[in-house]
């Protein structure tokens, strides 16, 4: 295990009616906020009233900038940064799931640079300072509210592209599973497959990490004991908080400090939601069992054998370590499929005509991977998808 440093500076409020310290998490960074949320889902579930409430009562003055969009557009980003100037606005609160958080962290990390906000997305190393931020979560997926990482598109590119700075990583969250009643079982299903994903892609590494890849197979057994729950009972509390709880741990750093690894599904994922703005998490869903399949060799199998025993629990005592590593395989197939997930490109609309200019593109970052793949790689890969 490779030696780090880990540093959580994230402040968790968790549980129903946590929403009640957002005034003080807040004050703490400053008097004008930047209210950063999407369409109208939290004024028609009362969690934009209560975030107000709150904000008013502590003497917050408010901007807001509304309709982020899924997969935030880099335009919206800009008007988050105009806001900010134009306002003298202090700190970012974001309320919403993973794309509002995201939007959120660029547009705090691009007020103080001179230049445009998407220079920040393609390199980070340019950000002068970050507002603070502050993340109400109403959907469990992507970690944003715990981690540093922040994914921008600029559709007109159809680039979509990772960023990440050590001051991305917000403040304080509250995180309230009863925010999370009101997902629908499609995106509930997306949710759970997106943090799935962050987990096994932080799980497939080269580099050895036992405690870490212990973590990892728990985590992922939450996931496949309260993601089908959730979707088939949605205001199963049990299920949203666990879940919820799961989300920010797959991707805040524990899981891959020690063992570090450049991702796979993801860059092959983004090209997908770049040219076809799919939902991120059905997309991962759709891709994974594929790439599984492809990586699967002899220097492979042994893990792939390891996650079928200890988070499928397959064959503990059969010895052909393929068949084991197979049938693990078919697992998260199976279990993405009972969720309701759309297990073929073509049932989402997409079929070969960008894939050579996707596969090149997500092949770029690949240095590291658990197994590097040339585009012809990913190409295979998405055509097995079809």
């Amino acid at each position: 295990m490779e030696r780090f440093t880990y540093d959580i500076k994230t402040k968790i409020y968790f549980g129903e009616g946590e929403i009640a310290h957002l005034g003080e998490a807040v004050s703490a960074c400053g008097k004008k906020a930047l209210v950063v949320y999407g369409g109208g889902s939290i004024k028609r579930n009362g969690i934009y009233d209560d975030a107000m409430k709150y904000l008013r009562e502590a003497g917050i003055a408010v901007v807001e900038l509304s309709g982020v969009e899924p997969n935030p557009r880099i335009e919206t980003v800009r008007k988050g940064v105009d806001l900010c100037r134009r306002e003298a606005v202090e700190v970012v609160v974001a309320i919403g799931g993973g794309s509002t958080i995201d939007a959120a962290k660029v547009i705090a990390g691009s007020v103080s640079y001179e230049g445009d906000a998407w220079d920040i997305v393609l390199d980070a190393s340019k950000v002068v300072s970050v507002l603070p931020i502050v993340s109400v979560l109403t959907l469990a997926a992507t970690g944003s509210e715990m981690d540093t990482f922040a994914v921008i598109s600029d559709m007109q590119k159809n680039e979509k592209w990772g960023t990440g700075h050590p001051d991305f990583r917000p403040v304080a969250s509250i995180l309230d599973p009863t925010y999370t009643y009101s997902v629908s079982a499609y995106q509930t299903a997306a949710g759970t497959a997106d943090m799935m994903s962050h987990i096994m892609e932080n799980y497939f590494s080269n580099e050895s990490g036992y405690m870490q890849d212990r973590v990892a197979e728990a985590l992922l057994q939450t996931c496949v004991e309260y993601g089908v729950k959730a979707v088939k009972e949605p205001c199963n509390y049990d299920a949203r908080a666990n879940l919820m709880w799961t989300g920010s741990w797959a991707i805040n750093d524990l899981l891959c400090l020690g063992k570090p690894v450049a991702w796979s599904v993801h860059p092959m994922e983004h090209e997908l939601s770049a040219f076809y703005d799919i939902t991120h998490g059905v997309g991962l869903a759709i891709l994974t069992p594929h790439w599984m399949e492809y990586v699967l060799d002899d220097t492979t199998v042994e893990k792939f054998a390891q996650l079928a025993r200890n988070v499928w629990h397959v064959s503990p005592h059969e010895t052909d370590l393929y068949q084991v590593a197979r049938a693990g395989i078919k697992c998260t197939a199976d279990y993405f499929k009972a969720m309701g997930i759309p297990m073929t490109l073509r049932e989402v609309g997409i079929d070969e005509t960008h894939f050579d200019e996707m596969a090149k593109k997500a092949s770029e970052g690949m240095e590291g991977a658990y197994r590097e793949l040339s585009p012809e790689d990913v190409k295979a890969i998405y055509q097995a998808a079809l």
